[in-house]
């Protein structure tokens, strides 16, 4: 059977083209060329301490050259940078973000986190903007869906589950999705997502698919223009559940499939716990469940009138 023409395939958002390849080349090109200038090197220097031919590297600054990622790092290690700087975009507050990024490098890992919390605090949306957007994390299972739905209902406000925007922006289920794109793909698809739900909504939940923490600039996002809830539960509960909605396909054919949940949840719980507040429903029943997580936002005083409606 005869391929479909070029021009009729899909292409995921953010696919790179012939063009945008060249694109890259030549900002590649510059920024080598930008940095070797404001080191003072000539491209004699570079290519002697970066064991790189001269001749090569002319057609790398002129953007014709298709560099290898051991040869870029040679490159990088001669102008003592690193990697990621040589990749940027030449945007005017670059020189910043740089400084920024070295400053960042050299901070002991331990006060990493303090240092993101003290910038999240200056730089997003307080707390009480976020909460007009409440957004739910958590493995399958946790009860995302349903106790989001319902929440909606109680704020009168829209409920959206991520996953169903992505197949809408897709135009394919998501089983295909990830047949046609792979995983880069889906990310793709997923910030796009997230970012027209932010747009058309000033108030809204949403329940988001479990790996959306595994995706540092999507997770990001979310944590800074939504009030997030780590829907918890154990091991044990979230494969009762799934297993309850008639899903078999997580464990078919995997005799250790509890063991790689563990693994999971054990990867990313310091991720899920960057969330505002974590709700437990191990154990609890859907009303239970509810209640607490009614609970946990009902410090916002915009949502305090809809409280009672779910008092024990």
């Amino acid at each position: 059977m005869p391929k479909p023409p070029r021009s009729s395939r899909r292409t995921a958002p953010g696919t790179p083209s012939d063009n945008d390849d060249a694109l890259f080349l030549q900002a590649l090109g510059d920024r080598v060329r930008e940095l070797r200038a404001r080191r003072g090197m000539s491209r004699k220097i570079l290519a002697r301490d970066s064991k790189v031919s001269e001749r090569y590297l002319a057609q790398l600054e002129a953007g014709a050259g298709n560099i290898s990622i051991l040869l870029l790092r040679q490159i990088a290690q001669a102008l003592s940078v690193p990697i990621p700087t040589l990749l940027e975009t030449a945007e005017p507050h670059s020189a910043e973000v740089a400084l920024i990024g070295q400053l960042l490098r050299r901070m002991p890992a331990a006060r990493l986190p303090a240092v993101r919390e003290q910038i999240t605090q200056a730089f997003t949306d307080s707390t009480a903007e976020r909460r007009r957007r409440i957004a739910l994390v958590g493995l399958r299972g946790a009860g995302k869906s349903t106790l989001g739905k319902r929440l909606g209902e109680l704020l009168l406000v829209p409920f959206v589950e991520l996953d169903a925007e992505i197949e809408r922006e897709a135009g394919v289920p998501l089983s295909e999705l990830f047949l046609l794109y792979g995983q880069a793909g889906y990310r793709r698809y997923e910030r796009r997502a997230l970012e027209c739900v932010l747009e058309a909504n000033e108030r809204v939940v949403i329940a988001t698919g479990g790996s959306i923490v595994s995706e540092p600039g999507t997770y990001d996002l979310l944590l800074s223009t939504c009030y997030t809830v780590w829907l918890r539960a154990s091991p044990d509960e979230h494969m009762a559940r799934v297993i309850a909605q008639g899903d078999m396909r997580p464990f078919a054919g995997n005799a250790e499939a509890r063991d790689d949940l563990e693994r999971i949840l054990a990867g990313r719980t310091v991720l899920y716990g960057q969330a505002d507040t974590t709700v437990d429903t191990t154990d609890r029943t859907i009303d239970e469940s509810f209640r607490a997580l009614a609970q946990a936002i009902a410090e916002d005083t915009s949502h305090e009138t809809c409280m009672h409606e779910v008092s024990p």
